[in-house]
């Protein structure tokens, strides 16, 4: 009898017996499911993360900043902003004017609606042509701010969030009070925004360069073009990325926090479910060592012994992965979670999916690997003294 067939014959036999199992193969079940669930939910924090910090990316936006440097810490001269503007690949706007807008980010207080936690974001003056940058923002109440004057527009998601944010409400930043002016709405973005006039915001906070200049190309093409003229000007020491290379440089950090987390406490579930695994097939094995002694006894080999024990443990894990995958979805996916201040929708995602049933299989074929080396050394006089 050839390997396949024995391997068949051996795995038809294991599973004929499920029933009589039933204990042992549930807790396998139950303990691939817990672990898959767990991993997938945790990994749908990433994958959250990034599809609000990428949901509104435009590849016509590119972001300046000077040379090496992240956005909150980059600093830019009003000289090197002017020379900015006369550059190639740059939209202009209906008047003729660059789309280029000037900015710093100063961080400021905000408290939970619910909560009263304290948590900080920045408060980012901008320049007026503002809206030729962001077509995707648009007022729900109010107007924009005025040019030197104290005022303040916000996103909605700072209303709905944070206390202090209505329409007319003033906060005090730095002694001064500024009035809310104005609400917007800016794509999908669950994030507090919160925008005022740069050189007023400058002129608060005693700042005399920008933090990133925003730049509306007039095609994703003209990227390397305007890179292209900022590292032939020798007094322009910028870097020049696409908006969805600024964005995800500026959030390496935290992305890689979510992802550690998430495989952190998956490995951890992981390692218990394959534990529980192990024990529950050791039982199976031990319950069967008559009956695999035998099949040694008649001339089935060792490797088809281990190769089925292995198939079997794998087949185990299959139906816990698929329920754990499945539960993650029903009760995560598009689950409001706001780690560290930050604000997104968990996403299970068919990718999260088949790393969850890969990590359940490799679970599975580990679990299985001891068992099936023990069933493979049942010695033939088990069989032999039992007849």
């Amino acid at each position: 009898m050839n390997f396949m067939r024995q391997f068949f014959a051996i795995l038809r036999l294991n599973l004929s017996g499920a029933g009589q199992r039933l204990g042992s193969l549930l807790t396998i079940v139950i303990g691939v499911t817990c672990a898959v669930g767990v991993l997938v939910s945790m990994l749908a924090m990433g994958t959250g993360a990034r599809n609000e910090q990428l949901g509104d990316v435009r590849d016509d936006r590119a972001v300046l900043t000077s040379v090496g440097a992240r956005i909150m810490a980059s600093s830019i001269t009003r000289d090197q902003a002017s020379t900015v503007l006369g550059l190639p690949g740059i939209r202009k706007d209906s008047d003729g004017k660059p789309i280029v807008t000037f900015e710093v980010a100063i961080p400021i207080e905000a408290r939970r609606r619910v909560t009263g936690v304290r948590f900080f974001f920045p408060l980012v003056g901008t320049s007026g042509n503002f809206r030729a940058i962001r077509p995707d923002l648009h007022f729900t109440a109010g107007r924009t701010f005025k040019p030197g004057l104290h005022e303040l527009i916000v996103g909605n998601p700072c209303v709905r969030q944070f206390d202090g944010f209505a329409l007319g409400d003033s906060r005090s930043i730095r002694g001064s009070d500024w009035t809310i002016v104005g609400q917007f709405d800016q794509g999908k973005t669950q994030q507090c925004a919160v925008l005022a006039d740069v050189d007023t915001v400058m002129t608060m906070f005693v700042r005399s360069t920008y933090n990133n200049l925003g730049v509306r190309l007039q095609s994703p093409d003209d990227l390397d073009v305007l890179r292209a003229a900022v590292e032939k000007d020798p007094t322009l020491h910028l870097e020049v990325r696409s908006e969805r290379r600024a964005i995800e440089d500026g959030f390496k950090q935290f992305n890689a926090l979510l992802n550690f987390v998430g495989y952190f406490v998956g490995t951890i579930m992981a390692i218990g479910a394959t534990l529980g695994a192990v024990n529950s097939l050791y039982a199976i094995v031990d319950s069967r060592r008559r009956e695999l002694a035998t099949l040694r006894a008649i001339g089935f080999s060792s490797a088809a012994i281990v190769a089925s024990v292995l198939c079997e443990s794998i087949l185990l894990a299959l139906p816990g992965a698929l329920l754990g995958a499945a539960l993650a979805w029903l009760f995560f996916n598009g689950l409001q979670a706001s780690p560290f201040g930050y604000s997104f929708k968990l996403a299970v995602t068919l990718s999260l999916a088949v790393t969850g049933i890969a990590w359940a299989l490799a679970m599975g074929l580990l679990g299985g690997l001891l068992p099936a080396l023990r069933a493979a050394r049942v010695p033939v006089t088990t069989a032999l003294r039992a007849s």
